[in-house]
């Protein structure tokens, strides 16, 4: 039978809930009618039928059924229309056109070219090309199935569903889902009303094997349209952004159009005339740009997309099966694809439940955001495989809602129930995607804003009142399963800029060969990752970071009151059935399901053994650190609310971001192997590279959310801290890179970079803990003084420090300086609180009390002499006390105790005030190189055991002012001090010498059984000792090389205590304000207060050393060249700074300095995006030759570019530089300014703000000759103490004692074993041999000003011997003839520069006659001095012109301010003895005089000769006395030797021929190259 219907006409029906009752009613009453009918005609038929009993059924045979009639129907319209109303004022319209339906047996078929689906009026859904076919089977099906082991169905039936294209639009803040929701309960009332009673009636068969889905679509578009008020804001702001340029090409051709009408008519012109040209051009840009706007849209139509999700080549096939058929196989599938989640025990009935075996491929998968340049989906070539299941939990009384159902009279409305719980997704699919790039950055925020408010209008919320969950919890509880995705090129670009179409600057993450793994609460990532910095810079366009074979696993924990798991528990409730809740709170339904917080860990391990073999490794640059600084505060910042309010209609509450919901955050990181290179400089190519074998590092921190105070709801402050990390590293070794040469014009690295060894470690190990922590393991922590929040551990430390690392390492820093230098500069903040009115009173921050200032030392007295009782009275008693101190040449301390106990440093370190032993570092046989510049060798400087400690005390308050102490304290244990005796050839192939660790570690048995141990010197000072070039080799397998000991064992402690104001405000809130006391006495005010001073004391008890002449002279190389070294542009940079500080000094009106700030910091911030945009340039041209590599012009243009950002390079580094030396001059005067301001009104608040000291409790040293063995002179020091005292108000005071000194003569055969010595043998540690004490002010003109200066010795006995002398000097300057003339002091005094003038002539012609007064002889002292180079330094010639500036600098460098210097009389026992026939003394008494001097500009070279001078003056007369006092036969032997030798000397005058012949003419005579003791010859 064939049925054909056709309508050429259009088709149009409207359809109600209303009309479908009255249809439904009248076809029922029909039917009704009918059976009626026929029971009333056909009585008879009914009864017999019902009279027939089963069993008589049973046997009779069954009769043939007929012949069943097949319906071939055809159905064609043109046109057709249905509009369905699913509620009065909801209707949703499907039109289609050419319409063709066809059915043939078991086969249906229907095609229409066009259909369309509209809601509410609106366009939502658009078909074409739509051809659904049902067949008995399909080839391609079977096909599918076959590869598939695991269906037990062979065929099926199958649906084919082929579509053209897809569209899908959903216009601005249209709320689909009210619409969707209705007609989804009216699909609910008609399957109720239709399938109630047949339900009831049928028997429970199960339901036949659904057919199989195969569904194609070329094309499918998904779109949420825009707010056309957004969009054209956006073109109108484009718009006038392009037409103020062209205004501005139009004023620059009326400008020259004006110029040439003014060299054409001159003044003829009139200026009415140009102003009407200029007003004119103003009202045509207007017109213009009003026509620019209506004619807008007419050429390209206007944007209207929100969000664009297409997608092209979707093949999607649906497989049923009878193993996952049914309800009992469903549930099965379900708790194999979620193991994790407890299942009900008494089971789970389901209203929905299907299963799916899925197959899918896409071609591209694309989904963009407006019109940005980037999409942030964009997938291509994907295949999926993998099982679907889809269940829908049937609800619980309580978990049904009510719908009504509005059907009129006279019906009225009807109850539809509706299930509550979701539909429920569990999976396992499996999936290869070629490409994969995810795109996203903060300044995509707002649109994915308004996209989260479109989403929300599609699906209703539900009608529980619980809060809405997270997107998190709501994806827990939806999706359920495992996901395996392999990816060949995965990509995520996080964008690092504000401008959402920006399209260079970002962080790209590649992956390849990605092998993604998502299961519950893991995601583990396996393959090549490398993260590249993208910019617009020729420099920053680097693979910073490359981990290869990399497995990083995230684990989610979830935090909640229940299983986080359990979602089969979760219970949806009706409004109608809540619960009771405590008043207060509120019902949520997710309670127990619900996430409180997440922990999330991360670990990443690159150990997997692979065939390949890559290194991990770091590459950074300076500017990819300033890079990464912009990009974590464009990450970090806080996004504005959009489209939120009353004016919006939106009070929905703010949905919480994911990264508040995070409490603990741990990473892990492990790798076999690590390279790290930092480049401080592209151009220059000088940096750091760090290489590590296997490392291990865990760190652990916790989030915070602070609540901000006030009324007005602010956002949640987020605050991190950290509260573990573990670092275990082994084999560390850092080297230091330089390269010869400049940027290359490919601007590649040069591959021949000179790499120096910097420091190298056996193992790294490094331990944080937690501040924040229990009360009861706060309580097991104070009690515990080997707790310590961080500690570092250190072993086989081996540094070096040369010429080499020194010149790069101040490159680097240099840099580092110059960029944080330059950045603060330009910043707003640089002048800010700078101004200072003259005429208003300085204000200061008030300090302590003027009572608070330490009390003074004891030693600071100017005059050594301890206080007279006042009591007493007299002028005897005053005599006889200054009798008593002339006679004990020593100065008493107030303590009797040792003078180390009486350091400040040691004594704020021992308080028990400590609240956090805050770090810890431990190194273990530690070993540094050092090697001059000068001289060949190096010093190979060990500990056996260092540690560094840092403690924070509690606050205490400080007269008025509340502070907090820290204390550091290292100490150095086993410290030992080796050289090297000869150059070694190792030294040229650039291998260090390195220490073994027997001769490093602690003191141990020896064991004499080893050759070896018997041809070393034990531990001795002086012993040698065998080093090794390869420290994983053992010396004896090398050509070793052996070191001299030249410091023993010895112990060093540093101290360092530092005062802040910056106190934590917990601790801050527990100290109680300051006792005030009305009467209390000022001593104990000093005490109190005498420990809030920075304080530095550094400590060493006993030292053994021993140096020859080359050991020295290294030493001292290494002190100048490495350790005291000052590199050239760093003393550039001081000269232009203190001559800047002069011109301030001389300028009338020094804030005319602030407008010349200000002008130059506007010229170096125009330097700085200039060199932006030839970056930006350059960056460009590079792209363009990527393509065209041979492109002439290009070539030429990025040459020339490259000049231009050298010259622009260079004019910012001086600008730059200028300006921070105007910037810290300008603010140092005015500070001046303002404290001598505040010293002229508060000269009594003057308070100590730094204290130094420096201890030796007792120092050998050992001078031996060139073979390191045979000794020369033996030098002992006790108690040396050194402090220097910072004040207030500028003010330093210096302050040197040595309790004892003593020098022996080694030499054998010596005459004088006791070279120098006091004359009192060394009493108890309250007397001092020497002192020195001086006072300094601040300088004024640059000069330094010396307010006090005084120096104390005890008597001394000096036994001298020619022979000691010329060895001594040998010693001290070698290569240096003693015997060689010399310039005379007096030629060296009169060549000084003290004032910047020619020589004064006075000065000359005096020193003169001193030197003439004193004879030929030459000076031992003068001998020691190895001044000549200094001097020939002040004598050099200056370079260029010099100015006022100059001098004043000049005058400033070379002179101090001495206003009173006292040195007090010094009484000398000396004995001399020379060589062969020259004059020996013995037991000379001698005394020094009392010099003093008041207000002299000197150099020190001038206090050095004025000191010389008097003392010599005083000296030749004692002499002479002494002499005078020899034995008469000594005296007659001698004048008679002068008799017949010495005639031509008898006319000059008395005095001077009785000088001559006492000291020595005699020898003079005999061998002129001898030398006396005071004078030089002539």
């Amino acid at each position: 039978m064939e049925v054909l219907v056709q309508c050429g006409a259009g088709l149009t029906l409207l359809w109600s809930p209303p009309d479908h009752m009255y249809l439904y009613q009248h076809i029922l009453a029909t039917l009704q009618c009918r059976d009626l009918l026929r029971a009333t005609l056909f009585p008879e038929t009914v009864p017999l039928l019902a009279l027939e009993t089963p069993s008589e059924r049973e046997g009779q045979p069954p009769e043939p059924s007929p012949s069943k009639r097949l319906l071939n129907l055809t159905l064609e319209v043109s046109t057709a229309k249905l509009t369905a109303f699913v509620a009065e004022d909801k209707f949703i319209t499907l039109a289609a056109e050419s319409v063709s339906l066809s059915r043939h047996g078991g086969s249906f078929q229907a095609y229409c070219p066009e259909l369309a689906a509209g809601f509410d009026g609106n366009s939502i859904f658009n078909f074409k090309e739509v051809e659904v076919q049902l067949l008995p089977e399909l080839e391609e099906m079977i096909l599918h199935r076959n590869p598939l082991p695991v269906l037990q169905t062979l065929r099926n039936r199958v649906w084919l569903l082929s579509l053209g294209s897809v569209s899908v639009e959903f216009p601005y803040q249209y709320d689909f889902s009210q619409t969707l929701d209705e007609a989804v309960g009216v699909q609910k009332w008609l399957k109720g009303l239709h399938q109630g009673g047949t339900h009831a009636q049928a028997s429970p068969s199960p339901a036949p094997l659904p057919p199989d889905l195969l569904l194609k679509v070329q094309h499918f578009s998904w779109v949420f349209l825009d707010d056309i008020f957004e969009v054209k804001l956006r073109d109108n702001y484009e718009l006038m952004k392009d037409e103020s340029k062209e205004s501005a090409k139009r004023l620059q051709l009326l400008d020259a159009k004006v110029a040439a009408l003014r060299k054409q008519h001159g003044e003829l012109l009139p200026a009415r005339k140009i102003e009407e040209l200029y007003a004119s051009l103003e009202h045509k840009n207007i017109e213009i740009y009003i026509q620019r706007s209506r004619r807008l849209y007419g050429n390209t139509p206007m944007r209207r997309a929100l969000l664009t999700w297409s997608v092209a080549g979707l093949e999607l096939v649906a497989l049923a099966d009878a193993s996952f058929h049914g309800p009992e196989r469903v549930i099965e599938q379900v708790r194999e694809l979620d193991p994790g989640s407890p299942f009900p025990a008494e089971g789970v009935d389901h209203v929905i439940q299907w299963c799916r075996m899925l197959k899918c491929s896409v071609k591209t998968f694309l989904v963009r955001i407006r019109d940005y340049p980037r999409y942030l989906f964009e997938i291509r070539d994907w295949r999926l495989i993998g099982r679907l299941v889809g269940t829908e939990q049937s609800g619980q009384p309580c978990s049904r809602r009510r719908q009504i159902l509005h059907l009129g009279l006279p019906w009225g409305n009807v109850v539809v129930e509706r299930n509550m719980p979701p539909l429920k997704f569990y999976h396992d699919f499996r999936s290869e995607i070629f490409q994969y790039t995810v795109v996203w950055g903060p300044c995509w925020d707002p649109a994915w804003t308004l996209i989260g408010q479109s989403v929300d209008l599609l699906t209703k919320p539900s009608a529980d009142p619980s809060p809405p969950l997270p997107w998190w919890d709501k994806s827990r509880l939806l999706f359920h399963g495992d996901w395996h995705m392999d990816v060949e090129q995965a990509n995520l670009h996080q964008l690092a800029t504000e401008d959402p179409y920006n399209t260079t600057e970002n962080m790209h993450w590649e992956w390849s060969h990605l092998s993604f793994h998502w299961k519950s609460g893991q995601f583990v990532f396996k393959g090549d990752l490398d993260v590249n910095v993208r910019t617009a810079s020729k420099y920053d366009d680097c693979c910073f970071l490359h981990l290869p074979d990399l497995c990083m696993t995230l684990d989610l924990q979830w935090l909640c009151h229940g299983n986080p798991h359990d979602h089969h528990g979760v219970t949806l409730r009706a409004p109608e059935f809540l619960p009771e809740v405590p008043l207060g709170q509120l019902h949520d339904s997710y309670r127990a399901f619900r996430s409180e917080n997440l922990n999330l860990s991360i670990k990443m391990d690159l150990t997997r053994h692979s065939g390949t073999i890559s290194q991990p490794r770091i590459l950074l640059y300076s500017s990819t650190l300033r890079w990464m600084q912009n990009f974590w505060a464009t990450w970090t910042s806080v996004t504005r609310p959009i489209c939120r309010g009353k004016l919006f209609n939106n009070l929905k509450p703010g949905k919480k971001k994911l990264g508040q919901h995070y409490k603990q955050l741990s990473f892990t990181a492990l790798f076999p192997q690590l390279q790290v290179h930092y480049w401080a400089s592209f151009a220059q190519q000088r940096g750091i590279q760090i290489e590590c074998s296997q490392g291990h590092v865990f760190t652990r921190g916790t989030q915070r959310l602070i609540p901000q105070a006030g009324t007005v709801m602010r956002r949640l402050i987020s605050d991190w801290s950290v509260t573990q990390m573990v670092s275990d590293l082994s084999q560390v070794t850092v080297h230091l890179m330089a390269s010869p040469t400049e940027e290359s014009a490919d601007h590649c690295l040069d591959p021949l970079v000179t790499k120096t060894h910097l420091l190298s470690l056996s193992s790294l190990t490094y331990q944080r803990h937690s501040n924040r922590t229990a009360e009861e393991e706060l309580s097991t922590r104070v009690g515990d003084p080997a707790f310590h929040t961080h500690q570092l551990h250190l072993v086989d430390l081996r540094a070096s420090w040369t010429t080499t690392n020194r010149d790069i390492a101040f490159g680097l820093y240099d840099g580092y300086k110059k960029a944080a230098v330059l950045k603060r500069n330009l910043s707003t903040e640089a002048l800010k609180g700078l101004k200072i009115d003259p005429q208003m009173p300085a204000k200061k921050p008030k300090q302590s009390v003027p009572t608070s200032a330490p009390a003074p030392p004891p030693v600071s007295s100017p005059s050594f002499s301890g206080q007279p009782d006042k009591g007493s009275s007299g002028g005897a008693y005053m005599l006889q006390k200054l009798i008593e101190e002339t006679d004990r040449f020593v100065v008493f301390t107030e303590d009797e105790s040792g003078v180390s106990d009486q350091l400040c440093g040691i004594a704020a370190c021992q308080t028990d005030d400590i609240y956090n032993r805050n770090c810890l570092i431990e190194l273990v046989n530690c070993q540094m190189v050092l090697r001059g510049a000068e001289t060949e060798g190096c010093v190979i400087v060990s500990a056996a055991k260092a540690q560094l400690l840092q403690c924070q005390h509690h606050p205490a308050w400080y007269g008025d002012t509340l502070k907090q102490k820290t204390s550091w304290t290292c100490l150095l244990d086993g410290m030992q001090y080796f050289a090297t005796t000869e150059s070694s050839p190792t030294e040229q192939d650039g291998r260090q010498l390195w220490l073994e660790v027997k001769n490093i570690e602690e003191h141990r048995q020896r064991s004499l059984d080893s050759v070896q141990e018997l041809m070393e010197s034990g531990q001795a000072v002086g012993g040698m000792v065998t080093t090794t070039t390869d420290w994983n080799q053992p010396a004896e397998a090398q050509q070793a090389q052996q070191v001299q000991r030249i410091i023993s064992r010895c112990n060093c402690r540093m101290y360092y205590i530092s005062y802040s104001h910056d106190i934590d405000p917990e601790l801050a809130t527990q100290i109680k304000p300051p006792e005030v006391h009305e009467k209390q006495e000022k001593e104990d005010l000093l005490k109190k207060h005498e420990g809030a001073v920075d304080t530095f004391t550094l400590i060493h008890h006993e030292l053994e050393i021993s140096t020859n002449p080359a050991q020295y002279a290294m030493i001292l190389d290494i002190v100048n060249n490495l350790l005291l070294h000052v590199e050239p542009k760093r003393k550039e940079h001081s000269e232009k700074k203190q001559r800047v500080r002069f011109q301030l000094e001389i300028s009338s009106n020094p804030e005319e300095q602030r407008s010349s700030i200000l002008h130059l910091q506007e010229a170096v911030r125009q330097h700085v995006a200039q060199i932006r945009q030839l970056e930006k340039q350059m960056y460009s041209i590079m792209k363009s030759l990527q393509d065209d590599s041979k492109n002439e012009n290009l070539l030429d243009l990025n040459q020339k570019l490259q000049l231009q950002l050298n010259q622009e390079k260079a004019n910012l580094q001086l600008e730059s530089e200028e300006l921070n030396i105007l910037i810290r001059c300008f603010k140092d005067f005015q500070l001046q300014q303002a404290n001598k301001m505040e010293l002229r009104k508060q000269q009594e608040d003057v308070s100590v703000v730094r204290r130094t000291e420096f201890y030796f409790a007792q120092a050998r040293w050992r001078l031996t000759e060139e073979d390191g063995q045979l000794g020369i002179a033996e030098l002992e020091l006790q108690r040396f103490l050194y402090s220097k005292v910072n004040k207030s108000d500028d003010t330093a005071e210096h302050l040197l004692e040595l309790g004892w000194f003593t020098m022996n003569n080694l030499l054998p055969n010596a005459v004088y074993k006791v070279v120098l010595r006091p004359q009192s043998s060394c009493q108890s540690g309250r007397q001092l041999a020497l002192r020195l004490f001086s006072k300094v002010r601040p300088p004024v003109g640059g000069i330094s000003v010396k307010e006090h200066f005084e120096v104390n010795v005890v008597p001394l006995t000096i036994q001298l011997t020619h022979q000691f002398f010329h060895r001594i000097m040998g010693f001290f300057f070698p290569g240096r003839s003693v015997e060689d003339d010399e310039v005379g002091d007096e030629e060296d005094k009169s060549k000084l520069v003290t004032t910047g003038i020619p020589v004064v002539k006075p000065r000359q012609l005096i020193a003169t006659d001193d030197a003439a007064a004193l004879g030929p002889g030459k000076g031992v002292a003068q001998g020691l001095n190895r001044s000549s180079g200094v001097r020939r330094s002040f004598r050099k010639a200056p370079e260029h012109p010099v100015d006022d500036i100059d001098k004043m600098k000049e005058r400033a460098a070379m002179n101090n301010s001495f206003i009173y210097i006292k040195i007090p009389q010094v009484p000398l026992c000396v004995s001399y003895k020379g060589e062969k026939n020259s004059v020996d003394w013995g037991d000379l008494n001698l005394v020094l005089p009392c010099l003093e001097y008041h207000n002299n500009t000197w150099t020190w070279l001038d206090f050095a000769m004025a000191v010389k001078r008097d003392s010599r003056k005083a000296l030749v007369a004692q002499v002479i006395k002494e002499k005078l006092r020899l034995k008469p036969a000594t005296g007659s032997e001698v004048r008679g030797k002068l008799e017949t030798k010495s005639d031509l000397n008898m006319q000059q005058q008395e005095e001077e021929e009785k000088a001559r012949l006492l000291i020595g003419l005699s020898v003079g005579n005999k061998n002129p190259g001898k030398k006396s003791i005071f004078g030089r010859r002539k």
